[in-house]
């Protein structure tokens, strides 16, 4: 365990988690949404610290970036926990899984060191730390040890995100952070409450203040069958990216496969992702892809 950081003291040892925009109301014994945050005893810990259950070397396409160190290869961390609840989630095993088992594993993990990661990225030439697979913001205190160590030794720090962080957090990792890719699951309030179990407006505030603190940014829509797939919604999405993020910026338009607990739903067709594609050269975006 390690102490949490961003939260704050409340009445009867009770605590407020600040590290996303649940900002969860946690008393003693219990866990936010993520489950990997614990009051004990009137403090916050995180309990997935050092606890890398994924560590993989990938082309920087499969983040997906295209638009930031191309044909480059990246070293892929991640550990258990979301503060999400897709119902469409790939990783939902080790990201969703009941609060039990999500522990029994966290338990079984070897604790690794942010020097070790480095040493890992470096013996393996990435010129980047990637903190993927799962939401990295629920492992926050990890992630942003790994990332201050990694620019004294002149690697990028990439986050792949839901982009629910609260401002808070934004602002410890901006100064170390060099280019994330955020999702952008829809636009309807109403689908992210329901899928997803968040909401939408802190998504598209983070998105526009990840742009204008200059990080590298591009933003990605899993094209769902009935949830999110109407030309409608789609050109929402490509208008919100050209007005508030700018042309320049990168939208991937990627495919839904049944997954977790919408495997009822069919395989997106390539005519769905073509025709946004299409909906995104029609709102002016440069950079599309698919």
């Amino acid at each position: 365990m390690k102490p949490a950081i961003l939260y704050q003291k409340k009445d009867k040892q009770g605590v407020q988690c600040e590290l996303c925009n649940h900002f969860c109301q946690i008393r003693p014994g219990q866990t936010g949404i993520c489950r990997v945050r614990q009051n004990i005893n009137g403090e916050l810990f995180s309990l997935n610290y050092g606890k890398v259950i994924a560590q993989h070397i990938d082309p920087i396409e499969k983040k997906p970036l295209r638009r930031f160190l191309p044909h480059s290869f990246t070293y892929s961390i991640s550990s258990i926990g979301c503060n999400f609840r897709c119902l469409h989630c790939q990783n939902w095993d080790i990201s969703q899984a009941d609060n039990r088992n999500l522990l029994v594993i966290n338990d079984s993990l070897p604790e690794i060191s942010p020097e070790e990661i480095i040493k890992e990225a470096i013996r393996h030439e990435c010129p980047s730390i990637s903190y993927t697979y799962t939401e990295p913001t629920v492992f926050a205190e990890f992630a942003l040890d790994c990332m201050k160590l990694a620019k004294k030794k002149k690697l990028k720090n990439i986050w792949v995100s839901n982009g629910y962080m609260s401002e808070k957090c934004l602002e410890l990792v901006a100064p170390y952070l060099d280019a994330a890719n955020i999702d952008l699951k829809a636009f309807k309030d109403e689908t992210y409450r329901k899928v997803c179990g968040a909401k939408l407006r802190p998504v598209l505030d983070n998105l526009i203040w990840l742009k204008q603190n200059k990080i590298h940014l591009e933003v990605t829509t899993l094209i769902i069958p009935t949830i999110n797939d109407s030309a409608d919604e789609l050109k929402q999405i490509a208008d919100f990216i050209f007005d508030k993020l700018g042309a320049d910026t990168p939208w991937h338009v990627s495919a839904f496969y049944p997954a977790n607990k919408l495997i009822h739903l069919p395989i997106t067709p390539t005519e769905k992702v073509l025709e946004a594609a299409k909906i995104g050269e029609r709102a002016g975006l440069k950079f599309i892809f698919s």
